[in-house]
């Protein structure tokens, strides 16, 4: 009986602690998180190689929790300075991205960038030697049945072992269809063949991880079969055509600890044992007040690309609701059928004496509502 008694009690104590420890949960938000401070961020580098435009994208930091679009940073001065004495301007081909186009460039020359943003600050990084990239040797790709998907890898060397830092993006491109094919619109309150094919699209989408590697610890400075893209088949990414084209940078060991240190805390935090975020700051800095911080790493270099189109019929052909029928009678008046549902796609005629035409929604008749467009890539 008094052990009996005594187990009820130890329980009684330990619900009574679990509800002071529940009680004691309180939201934090650390100061970092919560700070409304707008800080810039560069994204971009200067293209010696003289075989592409120079790119370099101006944002603001936000607080994390808020949900609005990024902030762009519009109206600014970017130039580039060489140590030798010239400068090179670029010019703001779109809202917060500015251009700089090829050029023929001294790649023993050091360079540094100059923002002069439209509230007056201005900003200044070191100057940097150029990288020079080795080509990329070839792409490859390889059917993972564990992970169900298509593996893409890079290939490259450099025979005098210089680079042994290496950075790379991709721009990945694929053909798809919708389930229908919609072949009439109503124009004028007349029923009329499409002019515009939107039954085949091709849809497109940039990398958007830091994708690194180094040879530092290799005898030779040999890149094989570092795996770039991972394309799950269940995307249908690869049922038609997929075309991922690959660009290849060579790094400093700066350059390379600044980008892998972003790299930890933007893609490898998500439990205790991860890496935890921390403030990286790059090789830019405010003239006037230090601890006006920016974000971002100014480095120059030459550009290596090389695109491989396969076309694996991997996937499944997409399917959608059965279509519907619906009686055609052009009359003009509020309630004609030719104007009935715009949320509906007209198909084709359906009949003997083509009274009645097949209709389907968009996203089964018309591929953009995917995302993608009806232009045709200019390599396809």
């Amino acid at each position: 009986m008094k052990l009996f008694l005594k187990r009820i009690y130890d329980l009684k104590y330990l619900i009574a602690l679990l509800l002071i420890l529940e009680s004691c949960i309180v939201p934090f938000s650390p100061p970092e998180v919560s700070l409304d401070e707008q800080y810039l961020v560069v994204d971009g580098f200067f293209n010696v190689g003289g075989n592409d435009s120079s790119r370099i994208e101006l944002r603001r930091t936000q607080n994390v929790n808020q949900t609005d679009q990024p902030l762009i940073e519009t109206g600014a001065t970017i130039v580039v300075e060489a140590e030798a004495g010239r400068s090179y301007a670029f010019a703001e081909s779109m809202p917060g991205t500015y251009l700089l186009p090829p050029g023929s460039y001294d790649m023993q020359d050091k360079y540094r960038i100059r923002i002069k943003t439209g509230n007056g600050q201005e900003y200044l990084s070191d100057f940097v030697t150029v990288s020079q990239t080795p080509t990329i040797d070839s792409l490859t790709y390889k059917l993972d049945n564990v992970q169900n998907a298509m593996i893409f890898y890079v290939n490259a060397h450099d025979e005098q072992n210089k680079t042994q830092f290496y950075r790379w993006k991709f721009d990945e491109t694929w053909e798809y269809e919708s389930t229908y094919s919609s072949a009439l619109e109503i124009v004028d309150s007349q029923l009329v063949s499409r002019k515009e094919n939107i039954t085949k699209c091709w849809g497109n989408k940039n990398s958007g991880s830091i994708l690194l590697g180094s040879t530092v610890r290799l005898s030779e400075d040999i890149i094989k079969d570092l795996p770039l893209n991972t394309v799950p088949i269940s995307t249908n990414k690869l049922f038609r055509k997929y075309s991922i084209l690959v660009k290849q940078y060579g790094l400093s060991r700066t350059a390379f600890e600044y980008w892998t240190e972003l790299s930890k805390s933007t893609q490898l935090t998500g439990s205790l044992f991860d890496p935890q975020p921390g403030q990286v700051t790059g090789n830019i800095k405010n003239i006037a007040d230090p601890r006006n911080l920016v974000f971002g790493y100014f480095s120059a270099s030459t550009e290596e690309t090389k695109r491989i189109t396969i076309s694996p019929n991997l996937g499944i052909y997409p399917r959608c609701t059965e279509p519907d029928t619906i009686p055609v009678q052009c009359t003009g008046f509020p309630d004609d059928p030719c104007a009935f549902n715009t949320q509906k796609l007209l198909l084709t005629y359906w009949g003997p004496r083509a009274d009645y035409v097949l209709v389907a929604t968009p996203d089964c008749a018309d591929c953009r509502t995917a995302g993608g467009t009806t232009r045709k890539p200019s390599f396809w």
